[in-house]
């Protein structure tokens, strides 16, 4: 099939758009996902690039349209396109991505006016529209609607439905609308405009003002003062009856007594113990001194008793609250004071109050029994009522009977304001007073489902930031033993006139150029409409994020205050389950084999009907962030190789490339939140962006011999690639798999020596085992002093081994064991020789001074600046190196974190993560330093 390949399968300027999408991580005013809590949502800065770079051509393709190149050459000269050399139509559409993707440009009408002008260059005039059928977050179907094209969403999951109708849909259709509540409506037809979502934005404000008012008449008194202050948070402990039939005290479960580590402002709970009564009370010491140890005493779940000393083993905490017995004690009292947060001890008058909520209604619906991502039922967490108290409870209900009320409110107001009175409802289209105000009670309902994240017993105090922190810190429903009840009245983070603002703020920058919309819909039975729609799509990764378990926790409230408005969404009692297109054991009875055919035979079934309808001649862009890997061992003569795979990885590729897809380019993009020294292994900081095309039908077959050749071809070039952009460590081996999958699905069928196919899982361990061979083939560049340390570190780690064997490695590394002590990286005596740490080395270490400076040395040292002083720290040790020292110690600890990762050495593999990682960061402070110093010797300074 002839068609001219875009800039997404060429080029992308990668770096510009991953330091966006990361920057993006830190915006929370204004930014989409405050509108709700979602999963593995995309940055809006990846979407947009990825989006644009699939609709537009490469610029300097011969073939590329005449204007559309002319309009790259009128682009503003950037640094991608700075003298003679560079200044071609490409570099300046990469300085135009670059502006594209900054976070100030989702606003910026002039730069994305021009991004759909060279949209509409390049397809005609007509942009195709954008269709996600796993929309989720909802941020590729707004990053195409901010880019001009008709966006589509659907979902299975109607919390996602909702959140893109939010996003899309309801924006456009009243797009320029002025306010209708009475404040706003005094500025009407005073020059004052309200372009995009302004207006409704203002009316989300106002009547979230109205319900908090009208919320805090009735239930105010349920949130007293202390002593003058408003109350931040109440404080609590979970509690059992103590184990010991001679004790028989009420155990508070406490995972820790620290209030605030601030300088100046130390505080904690002091736990005081009367032996004779049998009891546990507390109070609240502040300034020095320190906290006692809290008495849990291991990670699981085992606390010791306060009055007796008796440990109360798991089984026993899981029995009391299965029994209904489990309870909560306050601890304490956290108030706004004039110089900041205070710390009270708990108040007999405020248990009391507490004690006085009555809820009259409770949410309806199970806890799914998922032993993965949800932790607590075995704690007798059973319904979704069970995380909440009392108190939660009524004001939930009270702020939910007002999304209603308010509506009523807003219909009689849009009326007044001019608004016709055609009685069609939102979902029918409308655009009249009642559709208005069903529109605007969307944004409330929303607000009080996304408040339940902080008035929950899921949210905990924070000490380091003194304040509360939501649930949902992970993709899970953890059993939380001491919780934080944040006063929803307080005015402080979490109360709900914070939501209301956060989300009118998010309203205020969307987008509202073309038409959205958004529908629940199974991906598997796609409609045949789909033809003639570009796919951009993030779908589930395997059984990482149980979507549907963990949204009943907001979709129980979003349905009381919504079901009139969208009732064929809310139509069930929780979330559809069944079609969800995860691989979850415990929905087949634990059976992991019958999770993952379900998973893959959706998933092919998906890809399949897209496959089918996919007419534009246009790529398809598929995100996967998956690392959950296996390792093979395979025995070759006296060598055994290991082969890591990922089951996530080798489903979802044996779904689309069975389909019929091929992948014609692969980028990692920094999607992911990034982690640093104390992450864990298995966290990925990137997505791998698999761009597609169908398959010809008449693609040849090839043998794995060819096959293998191929890949030893091909991936090196785009390994080298990848690694310009300072991927991380943990994310290679999956950014690996683009680049070889696509030597594998540009054929038919890869045929192993007896005839049989060549399965997906054994392509994934071949092109592991090359990019092992490429990792390997970097020591080449090194000196030997370090080739001897990666080979003895491969074997011993940082262990003790035998000098005999170290001098007879040494040798074959053209090396001694006495000349590596003297270069500082191996202590011998008694026989014995050790790799020494990072932590053991010269701290004093200069590669300038050093006659005999080694790349080993070069990367261990660069981990010491960096985990005691800093990327400040390495920026200056990194100003000091020769160019090649320095790019070998960055390619040195990519070998050494795939070796710590087949080892499953944690800690290590840390290490070399982080300082790629931050890599960038130190090289552009160094360059800054060196140019100081040069400054300073050229001018005397």
């Amino acid at each position: 099939m002839n068609h001219r390949k875009k800039l997404i399968e060429v080029a992308l300027p990668l770096e510009a758009i991953n330091i966006a999408s990361a920057r993006e991580k830190s915006i929370r005013h204004g930014h989409p996902s405050t509108l709700h809590l979602w999963w593995a949502r995309r940055p809006l800065a990846a979407a947009r690039a990825v989006i644009f770079t699939s609709l537009v051509d490469d610029p300097d393709d011969p073939d590329a349209p005449p204007a559309f190149v002319a309009a790259c050459r009128a682009l503003p000269m950037g640094k991608n396109a700075g003298d003679e050399g560079t200044d071609t139509p490409r570099m300046r559409l990469f300085d135009f991505i670059e502006r594209l993707v900054q976070w100030e440009s989702t606003t910026d009408e002039a730069v994305l006016e021009t991004a759909r002008e060279l949209i509409r260059l390049c397809t005609g005039g007509n942009p195709p529209p954008l269709l996600d059928p796993f929309a989720g977050g909802g941020s590729i179907p707004l990053e195409a609607q901010r880019l001009g094209l008709e966006a589509h969403a659907s979902d299975l999951n109607p919390v996602a439905v909702l959140i893109n109708k939010a996003l899309i849909e309801i924006p456009p259709r009243f797009a320029g609308q002025a306010p209708v509540n009475p404040r706003d409506r005094r500025k009407v037809g005073g020059g004052v405009e309200w372009p995009g979502a302004t207006g409704l934005a203002a009316d989300v404000r106002y009547y979230g003002e109205w319900m908090r008012d009208r919320a805090w008449e009735r239930i105010g008194h349920l949130y007293p003062e202390y002593e003058g202050e408003t109350v931040i948070a109440w404080l609590w402990a979970r509690t059992v009856k103590c184990p010991n039939p001679a004790c028989g005290a009420r155990m508070p479960l406490v995972s820790s007594f620290e209030l605030s580590k601030k300088k100046d402002k130390r505080a904690w709970v002091e736990p005081v113990v009367d032996a004779k009564a049998k009891t546990v009370s507390f109070t609240v010491k502040s300034g020095k001194g320190q906290a006692p140890e809290p008495p849990k005493v291991s990670r699981g779940a085992k606390f010791r008793c306060l009055v007796c000393g008796e440990v109360a083993p798991d089984q026993h905490l899981k029995d009391e609250g299965m029994a209904g017995r489990m309870g909560a004690q306050l601890m304490a009292i956290v108030t706004e004071g004039k110089n900041g947060r205070n710390y009270h001890p708990p108040s007999r008058e405020h248990v009391a109050t507490a004690e006085q909520a009555k809820p009259s209604w409770k949410p309806i619906g199970q806890v799914a029994d998922d032993p993965r991502n949800i932790w607590c039922r075995i704690y007798g967490f059973l319904d979704f009522s069970d995380f909440f108290t009392p108190r939660q409870l009524v004001a939930l209900t009270t702020f939910s009977d007002l999304v209603g009320e308010a509506r009523e409110k807003i219909e009689q107001d849009a009326l007044a304001a001019g608004l016709p009175d055609d009685g069609v409802p939102l979902r029918d289209g409308g655009r009249g007073a009642l559709a208005y105000a069903e529109a605007v009670s969307v944004y409330l309902g929303m607000a009080v489902s996304k408040s339940t994240s902080m008035n929950s017993t899921q949210s905990r105090w924070r000490v380091k930031e003194n304040k509360t922190a939501g649930g949902f810190g992970r993709q899970a429903i953890p059993m939380v033993w001491d919780f934080a009840e944040t006063n929803l009245f307080a005015g402080a983070g979490g109360d709900m006139q914070g939501i209301i603002v956060g989300i009118s703020k998010a309203l205020e920058r969307l987008s509202s150029v073309s038409v959205g919309t958004s529908v629940q819909a199974d991906a598997t039975r796609l409609r045949e409409q789909i033809a003639n729609h570009v796919i951009s799509t993030d779908p589930p990764y395997y059984d990482n994020i149980g979507y549907a378990d963990l949204s009943d926790f907001f979709y129980v409230w979003l349905r009381r205050s919504l079901a009139d408005v969208y009732p064929s969404i809310f139509a069930t009692v929780i979330t559809p389950k069944e079609a969800e297109l995860i691989a979850t054991p415990y929905r087949f009875d634990g059976n992991k084999g019958a999770a993952q055919d379900h998973f893959e035979s959706g998933l092919s079934e998906v890809f399949r009907r897209l496959r089918s309808t996919d007419s534009l001649q246009l790529p398809t862009s598929i995100y996967y962030a998956f690392k959950q890997t296996e390792t093979d061992e395979e025995n070759n003569g006296n060598k055994t190789l290991y082969t890591s795979v990922s089951t996530g990885w080798e489903t979802m590729l044996q779904a689309l490339i069975g389909s019929g897809y091929l992948i014609t380019g692969t980028w990692p993009m920094r999607t992911e939140k990034t982690f640093g020294l104390k992450s864990t292994l298995n966290a990925l900081a990137s997505s791998i962006i698999l761009v597609c095309r169908p398959r010809p039908d008449d693609a040849p077959a090839t043998s794995r011999r060819a096959f293998i050749a191929e890949l030893r071809a091909a991936l090196p070039a785009a390994l080298r690639e990848m690694l310009t952009g300072n991927i991380a460590p943990v994310d290679l081996a999956q950014a690996s798999i683009g680049p070889g999958m696509a030597v594998y699905s540009k054929y038919r069928q890869v045929l192993e020596a007896n005839g049989e196919s060549l399965t997906v899982r054994a392509a994934l361990q071949l092109i592991n085992q090359v990019l092992d061979e490429y990792l390997a083939e970097q020591e080449g560049d090194m000196d030997g002093d370090s080739r001897f340390a990666v080979a003895w570190f491969e074997q011993y780690g940082y262990r003790e081994g035998a000098f005999g064997a170290a001098d007879v490695l040494a040798r074959a590394k053209n090396t001694s064991v006495d000349g590596l002590v003297n270069a500082g990286i191996l202590r011998a005596g008694a026989g014995k020789v050790q790799l020494l740490a990072w932590a053991e080395m010269d701290a004093g270490w200069d590669p300038q001074t050093d006659k005999r400076a080694t790349v080993w040395e070069a990367t261990h040292h660069l981990i010491e600046r960096l985990t005691v002083y800093g990327e400040e720290g390495a920026a200056l040790l990194l100003a000091r190196m020769p160019a090649d020292l320095a790019a070998n110690a960055r390619d040195l600890a990519y070998r050494l974190y795939s070796i710590c990762e087949r080892k499953g050495w944690a800690e290590y593999a840390r290490e070399y993560n982080a300082l790629v990682v931050s890599w960038g960061a130190s090289r552009e402070r160094a360059a800054q330093v060196r140019a100081q110093a040069t400054q300073a010797r050229l001018f005397g300074e």
